[in-house]
């Protein structure tokens, strides 16, 4: 298919339409058929409970152009339970994961003339979501619902190369210890957005959440979880109840033991010893790792002995490995990589 003419190389992290989106509809009790739509826009009754309550859950996964000409995704099987479990905490209806993952087959292929080159850079955002959407007044789940996939192509996460941010220690609290931080609903996002643009207005390209209990162990940011590299060559990932368990955190935790021979681990990390860390990252989907060159706890500085101009060696292969498995340059382990065309 004739790839849509956009200037592939230069378009940014933003929303782009594309020609078809997913949706399936949750009314008495069952979901329906689902079908494919061309019509971008939501109606919705003004008491509608995801306007009233927030109840809505996501998912962020990417297609790519490997570089054997496949269109694929990566690991969307775990977007699906995650999106389950998202679904179950908010007292949701889960849509069945096979029907997830072929939603996800039929909106990719009907947009294939959205899916970027291979070595663009640039990949097909996928992002699925339900929300209530019949009228709700008292507090309570809704009892309708529609589970929808849209999709856009982005660019780059860095552009000119993944330059290490610098980040703050924040005052605020991300989510409550037995909260919903474990999943991945609007609502935690909403709740991170007033510390995010504080942190911005500050000099500061993202936040550190504590824990909220404590206030002595390293959590995530407000989209991401943490990645540390030990001065002995050890990757480290924080452990909580209350982070968003990252696909893309379990997957560097796996290529790190399987295909760099290294130690991981997942354990409780403090504050107090993140100054004695050689390297330390932000993973997500997004940018799969963004290099963290500086951390400020109240104008203490903590400088990662990576230093502010590149990625640190053990994050670069970390980085350099995962997407080569994404792109098809790497084997990939049996089930992480789903051939959609």
């Amino acid at each position: 298919m004739e790839k849509k003419n956009i200037d592939w190389g230069n378009i940014g992290f933003g929303y782009i339409p594309t020609d078809y989106r997913y949706v399936s509809y949750f009314k008495n009790g069952a979901w329906d058929e689902g079908q494919l739509t061309t019509d971008s826009n939501i109606v919705l009754n003004e008491c509608a409970g995801v306007l009233q309550y927030a109840q809505t859950v996501f998912e962020g996964l990417k297609a790519y152009t490997t570089e054997d000409g496949h269109i694929v995704t990566f690991r969307p099987d775990l977007n699906a339970d995650r999106l389950e479990q998202s679904a179950q905490r908010l007292e949701m209806p889960v849509f069945p994961k096979d029907r997830f993952i072929e939603a996800v087959n039929q909106v990719v292929a009907a947009n294939e003339a959205f899916v970027p080159p291979y070595g663009s850079g640039a990949t097909l955002y996928i992002r699925p979501y339900m929300f209530g959407s019949n009228p709700v007044i008292g507090v309570k789940p809704a009892d309708e619902y529609q589970f929808r996939i849209l999709t856009t192509p982005v660019g780059p996460y860095f552009k000119g190369g993944a330059k290490p941010i610098t980040i703050k220690v924040s005052d605020f609290d991300r989510a409550a210890p037995h909260g919903t931080g474990h999943i991945k609903a609007g609502l935690n996002y909403a709740m991170s957005l007033h510390a995010i643009v504080t942190a911005h207005k500050e000099g500061f390209d993202e936040n550190m959440y504590l824990d909220p209990a404590t206030r002595t162990k390293v959590e995530e940011t407000g989209g991401a979880n943490f990645l540390f590299v030990t001065k002995d060559g050890k990757v480290v990932t924080p452990k909580s109840t209350s982070i968003l368990p990252s696909i893309t955190r379990r997957s560097l935790v796996y290529v790190a033991k399987e295909y760099l021979g290294l130690e991981a681990e997942e354990r409780e990390v403090t504050l107090a010893e993140v100054a004695d860390m050689a390297e330390c990252g932000l993973c997500g989907t997004a940018a799969v790792i963004s290099p963290v060159g500086k951390i400020v706890d109240h104008g203490k500085e903590i400088c990662l002995p990576s230093g502010m101009q590149e990625m640190g060696p053990i994050t670069k292969k970390l980085y350099e490995t995962l997407t080569g498995i994404q792109m098809g340059r790497i084997e990939a382990p049996k089930g992480w990589i789903h051939v959609i065309k």
